[in-house]
C-alpha cells in the first residue's frame, strides 16, 4: 500500500486488464492514467498504430472528442464570474441568427409544421443541453431534421470531421436556419449546446475560442499540448485512430496519423468536440476541477462554479429519452454528467465525461481521485465499452484504504 491509499499488486493487475485488450485486438494501444492525493500512476500499453512499429508514449497526443464539453463549460463560467455572461438571460443580442426560434410540432414532422418558441435561449440552457436543439438518438435519415442538420453538415448526427466544418459565423447561421426540436428549456438534447458556447464564447471575448482556451485555461494549468490541432513538430506523437467495421468485425482506419484531419486548424473549433490533448494536460484540468477551481497557485474558477458545475441540474422530465446516456444513477451538470445514486464502485458526485473517439475522463471527490483513459478506437454507442467499464472497475479496486 502506498502513502495515497493505492494497492501496488491492484495497479498491476490493472494494467494487466488493460494490457489484455491490447493483446485480444480489441484496440491498438491505450493510456491509463490515476491520481489520488497527488501520486500519479500511468501505463502506456500497446502500440501506436496498427501493424506499426511505435510503441504506446505516455505523451501521445489523443483526440478527446467530447472531452471538450467540460472545458468549453468551465470557459463559459469563467466568463459568467467576470459578468460577460449571464446564466439565465438570453443570448439573442450575442447571437441574433438564434433568436424569434421555431419549434417543430413533432420531432419527426416536415420542417415547416412548426410554433413560435416560448421563450428566448438562455446561456444556462446552453449549459445543461436544454436549448430544444442537439443529436437525435435515431438512426440516419429517420426524421426530415436529421437529414437538414447532415446537409448543413452541424454535426452531432456521427463522427467529428473538423475538416469539412463551416467557419463559426457561418456554422451558427446555418443553425439559425433550423426549428428547434423541443421547448427551450424543456428536454435534454445532446451535444450542440456545446459548439454554441464556442461561438458565444468568442464573441464575448472578442478573440477566437482556441485563443480564450490558451489564455485562460490551457496555459494557466501548463497544458501545452492541448488545442484543436497537432503542430507538425509533435504530429508523431498523434496515434492512428479506428472504428469496426460492422460486416468483418476488423478494424479500419478512420483518421490516418500522417494525414490527419487533425493536423491542421479547423474552419470551426468545436466547442463540443474538437480538441486534443495527453493523459497528463487532462489531468490538470480535471485536478483543478477537483480542487474547486484552483490549481498550483492558478484560481481558474471560483468554488460556487465548480459546485454548481458539478450539480445535477436536470429533472426526470428533462433527462426523458436520455436513458442510453444517463441510466437511472446520473444526471447532467454544466457540460458534465454527475453520478446522483451509487450503484456502481464510485461514488455519487462523480462528475466528467466520455468521448466518441476513444476516451474517458473523471473525478471523483470522495476519493480525491482523477481516472483518464485514452485510446484510439470510436465508440460505437453512448454505452461505454469494455475496456471503459474494466479501466473504472480496476482503477477503483486498485484503492487500498
Amino acid at each position: 500500500m502506498s502513502t495515497a491509499g493505492w494497492s501496488n499488486a491492484r495497479l498491476a493487475r490493472m494494467r494487466d486488464v488493460m494490457a489484455g485488450h491490447v493483446e485480444r485486438g480489441d484496440l491498438p494501444g491505450l493510456v491509463t492514467l490515476v491520481s489520488r492525493r497527488g501520486e500519479v500512476h500511468v501505463a502506456a500499453i500497446g502500440m501506436m498504430a496498427i501493424g506499426g512499429s511505435e510503441p504506446m508514449r505516455r505523451d501521445a497526443i489523443f483526440r478527446i472528442a467530447s472531452m471538450t464539453k467540460p472545458i468549453t463549460a468551465a470557459a463559459t463560467m469563467i466568463l459568467v464570474e467576470e459578468c460577460k455572461l449571464r446564466l439565465d438571460e438570453p443570448v439573442d443580442g450575442l447571437l441574433p441568427e438564434l433568436a424569434n426560434r421555431r419549434v417543430l410540432k413533432l420531432i419527426d414532422g416536415p420542417l415547416d409544421d412548426t410554433v413560435p418558441a416560448k421563450r428566448s435561449i438562455t446561456v444556462r440552457d446552453l449549459l445543461t443541453f436544454r436549448m430544444g436543439f442537439g443529436s437525435v438518438m435515431a438512426p440516419p435519415g429517420t426524421y426530415p431534421i436529421q437529414k437538414s442538420m447532415s446537409d448543413l453538415q452541424i454535426g452531432g448526427d456521427g463522427p467529428p470531421n473538423p475538416s469539412k466544418t463551416s467557419t463559426p459565423d457561418e456554422w451558427i447561421r446555418r443553425l439559425g436556419t433550423l426549428p428547434l426540436m423541443h421547448q427551450p428549456g424543456e428536454r435534454w438534447m445532446y451535444h450542440t449546446g456545446s459548439d454554441v458556447l464556442g461561438v458565444l464564447i468568442a464573441r464575448v471575448a472578442g478573440q477566437p475560442l482556441e485563443t480564450f482556451l490558451r489564455e485562460r485555461i490551457f496555459e494557466p494549468l501548463g497544458m501545452k499540448d492541448t488545442g484543436f490541432s497537432v503542430p507538425a513538430e509533435k504530429i508523431e506523437r498523434l496515434p492512428g485512430c479506428y472504428r469496426r467495421n460492422p460486416e468483418t468485425d476488423a478494424l479500419e482506419v478512420y483518421d490516418d496519423a500522417r494525414n490527419s484531419e487533425w493536423s491542421r486548424p479547423p474552419p470551426l473549433p468545436s466547442g463540443a468536440g474538437g480538441l486534443v490533448s495527453t493523459v497528463d494536460d487532462y489531468l490538470a484540468f480535471c485536478q483543478m476541477m477537483l480542487n474547486k477551481g484552483r490549481y498550483a497557485r492558478e484560481r481558474i474558477l471560483s468554488r460556487p462554479s465548480v459546485e454548481l458545475m458539478t450539480t445535477d441540474q436536470l429533472t426526470p422530465a428533462q433527462k426523458a429519452g436520455a436513458d442510453i446516456f444517463f441510466g437511472d444513477n446520473r444526471g447532467w451538470g454544466f457540460g458534465v454528467a454527475v453520478t446522483t445514486r451509487r450503484d456502481e464502485l464510485w461514488a455519487v458526485g462523480r462528475f466528467g465525461w466520455d468521448g466518441g473517439l476513444g476516451t474517458s475522463g473523471y473525478s471523483d471527490p470522495s476519493e480525491n481521485m482523477v481516472g483518464i483513459l485514452m485510446t484510439q478506437r470510436l465508440m460505437e454507442s453512448p454505452q461505454a465499452p469494455r475496456v471503459f467499464v474494466d479501466f473504472w472497475t480496476s482503477a477503483y479496486q486498485a484503492i487500498d484504504d
